[in-house]
């Protein structure tokens, strides 16, 4: 079989359907409960055989350095594989940044997999999601995608069935938000707000989209520091969404719709107010190679 040179690897984001702080853990992170879902919204990830290590992100102000997750995950590949060899990354960013959607740890998962695939390393899922818990809290899930409920940092995961059929509004502000700033204002005003995980996951398991719904929330929203979240849930629902919170620690937030011509029609209505607006549907998958069509 000829070498493999290069890689494409699609890596959706994510949406918490649900997000709650359940405390502290001896080592001093939250504690999270959470629902996480996995969209057709993507970082696209070309992956090209190279002697160096090398990044690119066109058209995106995000930084091409040693911080970025993509470089951290490709050096944390080569070092637990052993492997002398190099990559070119570039990365078409299509995941708004701060946004809590986990845009930068779908771009770690999307270069483990990718390098999984171009040197043939054959690791297994633990063993690529064991190398992206050290990357960022979200990379697992990242690699996994679907639906899951998603506990302690992002450590404990449990793969649930699809999320009931459903479209989801999404709408970013012009403004990111801190994840670690939005946990140390919980610490100070905590949240009047905490929803219902395990209702939550049984709603999901019976295929109930009122209940999924009605289980949703988010305990980081009241001190996000996202001066529209009111406002961005209060023109979604009004458009008919069955509910509406922020994802993650903001400050994006989403609606949830029936159908999809709900959603297009609500994504209309605020864009004159927030252009940043995606439309999209649950992703049974996390990250994966879309080229070459032979490895599919």
């Amino acid at each position: 079989m000829a070498k493999l040179n290069r890689v494409t690897v699609l890596a959706p984001a994510k949406l918490n359907l649900a997000l709650d702080v359940v405390g502290l853990l001896p080592n001093g992170y939250h504690n999270l409960d959470m629902t996480m879902q996995a969209i057709t919204l993507y970082e696209k990830v070309v992956l090209t055989r190279s002697n160096g290590l090398n990044l690119s992100l066109p058209g995106s102000p995000v930084a091409a350095n040693d911080s970025n997750t993509a470089i951290k995950a490709a050096i944390a590949f080569f070092r637990y594989t052993g492997l002398l060899a190099g990559v070119e990354i570039t990365i078409y960013k299509n995941v708004p940044v701060r946004a809590g959607m986990a845009g930068g740890s779908a771009d770690a998962a999307a270069v483990l997999v990718g390098l999984n695939a171009l040197y043939g390393a054959r690791l297994s899922m633990s063993e690529l999601c064991a190398l992206g818990a050290k990357i960022g809290a979200d990379v697992p899930f990242a690699l996994m995608g679907g639906t899951c409920r998603v506990q302690g940092v992002g450590d404990v995961m449990k793969a649930l069935p699809p999320c009931p059929e459903c479209w989801f509004t999404v709408v970013m502000p012009d403004y990111g938000v801190s994840t670690p700033e939005a946990f140390a204002a919980y610490d100070k005003i905590g949240s009047s707000h905490h929803p219902d995980c395990e209702a939550q996951e049984q709603a999901i398991r019976a295929e109930d989209l009122a209940g999924v719904c009605a289980a949703a929330g988010n305990a980081l929203e009241e001190c996000s520091g996202a001066k529209d979240n009111e406002a961005i849930k209060a023109a979604l629902r009004e458009q008919g969404a069955v509910t509406a919170l922020m994802t993650g620690s903001g400050a994006a937030v989403f609606g949830v719709f029936a159908d999809e011509a709900s959603a297009r029609k609500a994504a209309d209505a605020v864009k004159a107010r927030w252009p940043q607006v995606y439309v999209a549907q649950p992703d049974k998958g996390g990250a994966r190679v879309v080229a070459p069509k032979w490895m599919l």
